[in-house]
């Protein structure tokens, strides 16, 4: 394998951890913020300042603004893993006979995942105006505790209400606001949930199907060559019986992209398999990841000498409900009759 093709790879990588960090991007501050702002400093003496306006102004785009990079690097990533599938793995695989239904089941999870991703980026995830404040404010009654019944918010100039939230990256206010997805370029919010979550399941479908499928073409081809029971000389001389490591070495060679492409969707599908539990759980009762973040860390003062209220989640109503909320979400007068 070239050089350039190894690269790229990495750097997808990279890049992928990167935006998965960007999810938690509902925070005032996050993790990545800080390091950014840390290696900023200490690159400071180095980098010319010309250099350093450019880059902040960059980054700042990037992560503090709508962009469609994520968006972009969202297709490039899932085009290189099917072209990569379809033009080694598919074709290996229909010659060794596999059934044709499972090797077409990506491409079926894939229509449904991009149907999922244009309805959930250009669905309007129930931002708040003037028009429609009063009877959003309705909806949700104020908790006492993450939200408060008064306070303002100092852009869209309107109070704010329970449940909600201000969106720097869109620049305003969401109902039952999640998070800004930056894969999505748009925010999550009380109208679009239900297609986010299809989207999040399907996107962790894909990657497992096609991880089994690439699994279980490698683990054919060893069993054909016999490989397992098989032997190798080091450069020493002496003859070893075949491991798994040289195994894994050998099938490196001999399939270089098909074993970069496996590691990287087992390492998404992992990831993906995680982030979709933890939306199940808070689709399951009833929270936003906004509301469960600010439950556990909330931006207490330094100096607080008053131990601050036990949170309890009023809004959930038991776990049927609380899905069916996800997929139908309640309105003015649905909250009237109870």
């Amino acid at each position: 394998m070239d050089f350039l093709t190894l690269f790229l790879i990495y750097l997808c990588l990279v890049l992928t951890a990167v935006a998965l960090l960007c999810t938690c991007s509902g925070r005032k501050e996050s993790f990545l913020t800080r390091s950014a702002n840390g290696a900023s400093q200490a690159l400071s003496f180095i980098i010319p300042t010309w250099l350093q306006r450019v880059t902040q102004r960059a980054l700042h785009r990037v992560f503090h603004t709508r962009s469609c990079l994520f968006v972009v690097l969202h297709i490039v990533l899932q085009a290189a893993v099917y072209g990569e599938y379809t033009w080694e793995v598919f074709a290996y695989c229909w010659e060794l006979q596999f059934h044709l239904l499972l090797l077409l089941l990506p491409y079926l999870l894939l229509a449904v995942n991009m149907g999922c991703f244009i309805l959930c980026s250009r669905a309007n995830p129930g931002v708040i105006t003037k028009s429609n404040h009063a009877s959003v404010r309705k909806i949700y009654a104020y908790d006492g505790v993450l939200f408060q019944e008064g306070i303002m918010c100092p852009t869209c100039n309107m109070e704010k209400p329970a449940r909600s939230k201000h969106c720097s990256f869109c620049d305003t206010c969401v109902h039952r606001f999640d998070h800004h997805c930056v894969w999505l370029n748009n925010c999550i919010g009380a109208f679009n949930a239900k297609y986010f979550f299809l989207y999040l399941i399907t996107l962790t479908a894909m990657a497992g199907t096609i991880s089994t499928i690439t699994t279980a073409f490698l683990i054919q081809v060893v069993l054909l060559t016999n490989m397992m029971h098989g032997s190798y000389i080091d450069d020493q001389g002496q003859e070893h019986a075949v491991e798994i490591l040289f195994l894994i070495q050998h099938l490196f060679l001999t399939f270089p992209r098909i074993v970069f492409m496996l590691g990287f969707v087992v390492l998404l599908t992992i990831i993906l398999g995680a982030y979709c539990c933890f939306s199940l759980y808070l689709a399951l009762t009833n929270q936003t990841s906004n509301e469960w973040y600010k439950s556990r860390w909330p931006g207490c003062p330094h100096h607080l000498t008053v131990q601050p209220p036990v949170y309890k989640n009023i809004y959930s109503k038991g776990v049927w409900m609380n899905l069916k909320e996800i997929f139908k979400p309640a309105t003015v007068s649905e909250r009237k009759k109870k």
